[in-house]
């Protein structure tokens, strides 16, 4: 029924799109001749809102993978840097929270651990809506913020980096072979920033996937229940995502091609001082408009990469 919805949804807006053509081109037509100029500007600016909203629903068909389709799990860790990696890991979480609702998506905070002095050490987000794996999924790698600390003294110059994983959300009817004996289930007290709010209960789940060593932590909800639930979730996103990477590299080496993944392997850098600009250093995509950016202005690095996945010329650089 799911499936259903979606196509139908989909298949309403390209009939939609259909009807404002025709209606706009049977204005045209009564328009030629009476000189009515606010008409025709009008029927401008129809044609303009319709071309964009054609464009946007033909860059849609780009995202044909299996679960492109489907919500997505996206996980921010803060790596090097100290504590201004785990302010930048909160930068990003709310950049991608501004982004999904530019585009109309819901957002769920799964899980999020607290830095000490700052930030977060990890945060994890569900993403609800059309295609917002086939999206996100053009954010996975390392992301590098350079700029003047805050958390400096001296009011120094600082590099910091996140990794972000993205995974799909998979659905209970598709199979994802996890066997109980293989999991570890840990309770423990949930707490706050820096040990603080110690639950008297044991409400906070961590499940171990014994097999694959993948550990999965839940503390932000209210039962022990919930919290395994949502663990639960993540893990399934996890373990299938490890499964197409392994894939993935195997079809690479096929090719010749050579896969590193970890730290080092930055795919965006953040610029900050001495100059302002982001960067993807896999399409060269780049803005000087760093404030639109890490307020979720991303859909242009997102379209540039997934163009260029197949075979697209990315998009020209922003304007500077």
């Amino acid at each position: 029924m799911q499936e259903i919805s979606g196509l139908t949804a989909e298949v309403e807006r390209w009939v939609t799109i259909r009807r404002r053509v025709s209606d706009t081109l049977e204005l045209l037509d009564l328009s030629e001749g009476d000189g009515d100029q606010a008409l025709r500007d009008g029927l401008w600016t129809e044609a303009e809102q319709v071309s964009q909203e054609v464009d946007h629903q033909e860059f849609e068909l780009i995202l044909s993978g299996p679960h492109d389709r489907d919500p997505a799990i996206l996980a921010l860790h803060a790596g090097a840097g100290g504590t201004d990696s785990q302010d930048f890991c909160q930068i990003l979480m709310r950049m991608y929270l501004r982004w999904a609702e530019r585009n109309g998506f819901k957002t769920e905070i799964l899980d999020s651990l607290r830095g000490q002095e700052a930030g977060y050490k990890s945060v994890t987000i569900g993403v609800q809506g059309p295609y917002a794996y086939g999206y996100l999924s053009a954010e996975r790698g390392v992301h590098r913020l350079v700029r003047l600390s805050p958390f400096d003294e001296a009011h120094r110059r600082h590099t910091s980096f996140v990794l972000v994983e993205a995974m799909p959300e998979i659905s209970s009817d598709i199979e994802v072979n996890i066997q109980p004996d293989d999991l570890r289930v840990d309770v423990f007290r949930a707490s706050g920033a820096g040990g603080q709010h110690v639950q008297k209960n044991s409400t906070a789940v961590r499940i171990t996937h014994v097999p694959t060593g993948i550990v999965v932590e839940c503390q932000n909800e209210r039962s022990q229940v919930q919290n395994r639930e949502v663990a639960l979730r993540i893990l399934r996103g996890r373990l299938y995502d490890m499964e197409q990477q392994k894939l993935e590299e195997e079809q690479a080496s096929l090719k010749g091609k050579h896969v590193t993944a970890g730290w080092g392997n930055q795919i965006r850098s953040y610029v900050l001082h001495p100059y302002h600009m982001v960067k993807d250093l896999r399409t060269d995509y780049e803005t000087g408009n760093t404030t639109a950016v890490l307020d979720g202005d991303i859909q242009g690095f997102i379209e540039a990469y997934l163009k260029s996945e197949i075979g697209h010329t990315p998009a020209p650089a922003a304007e500077r």
